[in-house]
C-alpha cells in the first residue's frame, strides 16, 4: 500500500513515544527525513496541533518522510514532563527511530514554540541533522544560548503579532545566531498562525527547495 500513514511506537528507556509517520512513496529514496516537535506539553501541546500537522503535511508533499510524535507523558507516550531536558532526549529517540528506518539519510528537525526550543538545540549538536526549522520560537527561553558554532541551515518563521513569543525578542535572538540562517516574517500573524498556514507551507517549501539545490 503506497504512502499510508503509520502509527508507530518509538523505543525509549522509559517505554515508548507514540508517533505518526508518513513514509516515502513506494519505490523512492528520500533525500531527507524529518522530525516535527510539538508545542508545550503543559499547555495542551500534542502532535495533533494544527501547526505541527501543517508542517508535517508540507514536508510529506515534498517527498520527505515526516515523523511527528508526542513528548513523554502526552497521549500514550511513556514518562512525565521534564522541563525540556528529557524532551531533548525524546527528540534524539525520534531521530534514532528514523535513522534505523532510513540509514544515512540526513534529517530536518522542525519545531513549533516549545518544540522549537527543544528541537533546535538538539539539531545543532546531532550529526544526523542537516537543517532546522523553528516556528514561533520563544527566544527568551534560550537566554544566552545563541546556537553558537552551529553552522547548519536554519529557518525561523514568526508572526509579527505573536502574543506568546514576542516578535521583537525573536528578531534580536535571530541576529545573534550564526549563519546560514533566514527569518521569514508573517505580517500580522499570531502565535498559532491562525488562517496563515498556507503562507507557512510556502515558506517551508522554498527553504526545502534551496536545501535540495545545495545537496
Amino acid at each position: 500500500m503506497a504512502n499510508q500513514i503509520l502509527h508507530v511506537n518509538i523505543p525509549t528507556p522509559l517505554g515508548h513515544l507514540e508517533g505518526i509517520l508518513k513514509p516515502e512513496e513506494e519505490g523512492t529514496t528520500p533525500r531527507f527525513v524529518s522530525v516535527i516537535c510539538h508545542p508545550h506539553p503543559l499547555y495542551g501541546g500534542t502532535m495533533h496541533n494544527k501547526v505541527v500537522f501543517k508542517v508535517a503535511q508540507t514536508l510529506q508533499l515534498l517527498t520527505i518522510p515526516a515523523l511527528r510524535f508526542n513528548f513523554r507523558g502526552i497521549g500514550h507516550s511513556s514518562g512525565t514532563y521534564d522541563d525540556g531536558r528529557g524532551e531533548m532526549d525524546d527528540v534524539r529517540y525520534a531521530l534514532e527511530f528514523m535513522s534505523h528506518r532510513y540509514p544515512g539519510v540526513p534529517a530536518i528537525i522542525a519545531g513549533f514554540s516549545f518544540g522549537s526550543y527543544v528541537g533546535l538545540r538538539v539539531a545543532c549538536i546531532d550529526d544526523r541533522v542537516a537543517a532546522m526549522i523553528g516556528l514561533g520560537v520563544p527566544a527568551r527561553w534560550f537566554g544566552d544560548d545563541t546556537l553558537q558554532d552551529c553552522h547548519k541551515p536554519k529557518l525561523l518563521i514568526h508572526g509579527t503579532n505573536d502574543e506568546l513569543a514576542p516578535y521583537a525578542q525573536a528578531v534580536a535572538w535571530f541576529e545573534r545566531i550564526p549563519a546560514p540562517k533566514s527569518m521569514i516574517t508573517v505580517e500580522g500573524a499570531d502565535h498559532f498562525f491562525q488562517n496563515r498556514l498556507d503562507e507557512v507551507q510556502a515558506i517551508i517549501t522554498d527553504f526545502v527547495q534551496q536545501l535540495n539545490d545545495a545537496v
